[in-house]
């Protein structure tokens, strides 16, 4: 845009390639820009490679923005780095100045930042100028100590951690929102984000750098934990802008508060109070770590917290992360004390049964568990009961012993054999069979006519 690029503004960028009208850079954002060979040096150039070489690290002050063939005309004469951004011509697009600017203070500025410029690149030994020497500009190479970087970016700042909170407090409200960058103390591959959350608190998240060309330039790749950003553009609009939409939503959710955690506390209670059988929750910012929400609620008589992070892709609770705050409010709802807390008593359970050694019964199964009472043997079944059943001359404990031979068959009664079904008590048994006829005895046929001593009819 206008405001980040525009004629007077200092940048930094690579030297891409060098042809034989200039040298051809890219800029943070890979933005296109070129230097042609009257703006290398102040006197007369022949080849660009006198002055710039490919891979170089180079800081430029915008000559020209050409919008239509999307590149920037950069000038690396030294009429031009000192020149006051003020006698530039501003973008007509720019609003104007207001009535009460103030010329003399902006002049000031001009002149404390333009000392900055050059003890800055006396510091990285940039020939810019190559007046009276022939020899091509350097840059120092890598040698791990901290120093200032040569970047141009209007988020960045070659000042210390006071500094940045103090611009970033001074702004008020409108700078809510708001993250410079600035080199880190820490390492010399390490610059720090100040991301001003929300009015008087400010969250610093550590940037590693990557394929750094050497101690001055910005890393090609930066990386926070385990996402990766290619410029300094690229990181505010990826990982910053969704983080202030997340802001903006958490602080238009119904049960968000904007009271200190102590005076949700109260408010709490006093709703337990009034109906002891709910259970009552808010979400506020929490005071102790900057860019977390604070989660609290009450239960029985004491309240409670969870704490909730602010993450680009949505919000994080006990590991979790939820592209939703009505989703992760609806976890909460079920699990009030956590999702660690769940699983730990899920494990716990499941280990308790493990431990409990299956037992073997008398038939063999191994699910079902023995009894370690003894029953006694002297009993006798009711008058009721069905007489008792064999016991199988196999069964026994899980022996293996072979059964004893079976017993010869019974005698064969004449009775017919028993129904199916074992008989009950009082049931009549069956008739028996009929005798069979007696016997006929072969006497000699009686003669015809009375009988010996019978008187005859």
């Amino acid at each position: 845009t206008d405001q980040t690029l525009c004629p007077g503004r200092e940048v930094t960028g690579k030297v891409a390639r060098i042809s034989d009208f200039g040298a051809h850079l890219k800029l943070e954002g890979d933005v296109p820009a070129f230097i042609p060979l009257r703006n290398l040096a102040n006197g007369h150039v022949e080849c660009a490679e006198d002055i710039v070489q490919v891979g170089q690290i180079v800081t430029a002050i915008v000559t020209e923005v050409k919008k239509d063939h999307m590149s920037v005309d950069l000038s690396l004469k030294e009429e031009d780095l000192k020149r006051s951004p003020s006698s530039w011509d501003r973008p007509s697009s720019l609003p104007p100045l207001d009535q009460c600017f103030s010329k003399s203070a902006a002049i000031a500025i001009e002149e404390e930042k333009s000392k900055d410029r050059e003890e800055r690149l006396s510091k990285m030994n940039i020939n810019v100028t190559n007046k009276n020497t022939d020899k091509p500009a350097t840059a120092i190479g890598r040698t791990g100590r901290i120093s200032n970087r040569a970047c141009g970016h209007p988020a960045f700042r070659n000042a210390s951690s006071l500094e940045v909170e103090k611009e970033l407090k001074e702004g008020g409200p409108s700078m809510v929102g708001e993250a410079l960058i600035r080199p880190s103390s820490k390492n010399a591959d390490v610059l720090a984000l100040h991301w001003l959350a929300r009015e008087e608190i400010i969250k610093v998240i550590e940037v590693h750098e990557e394929d750094k060309d050497n101690d001055a330039s910005i890393g090609n790749t930066l990386r926070i934990k385990e996402e990766t950003f290619g410029s300094i553009d690229e990181l505010l609009a990826s990982y910053i802008a969704p983080m202030n939409d997340r802001s903006e939503e958490l602080q238009l959710h119904k049960k968000f508060v904007n009271l200190a955690e102590s005076e949700v506390d109260k408010v709490l209670v006093n709703a337990k109070k009034q109906n002891p059988s709910g259970v009552f929750y808010h979400l506020c910012w929490n005071q102790k770590y900057p860019g977390y929400v604070s989660l609290r609620y009450i239960i029985n008589k004491t309240p409670r917290y969870h704490h909730v992070g602010i993450v680009p892709e949505g919000y994080t609770w006990c590991k979790k992360n939820y592209s939703d705050l009505n989703l992760l409010i609806n976890d909460f709802k079920k699990y009030p004390n956590g999702l660690s807390v769940k699983s730990k008593s899920n494990s716990t359970s499941s280990a308790q049964a493990a431990k409990v050694p299956s037992k073997q019964n008398r038939w063999g199964s191994k699910n079902t568990p023995t009894s370690t009472s003894r029953q006694p043997t002297n009993m006798h079944p009711p008058s009721w009961a069905p007489p008792p059943q064999p016991v199988a001359a196999s069964a026994g404990w899980g022996s293996n012993t072979r059964p004893p031979p079976s017993l010869p068959p019974p005698p064969q009664h004449a009775y017919p054999p028993a129904p199916p079904g074992n008989p009950t008590w009082g049931q009549q048994r069956p008739p028996p069979p009929p005798l069979p006829p007696t016997s006929q005895h072969r006497y000699p046929p009686m003669p015809p006519g009375a009988p010996p001593g019978f008187p005859s009819q």
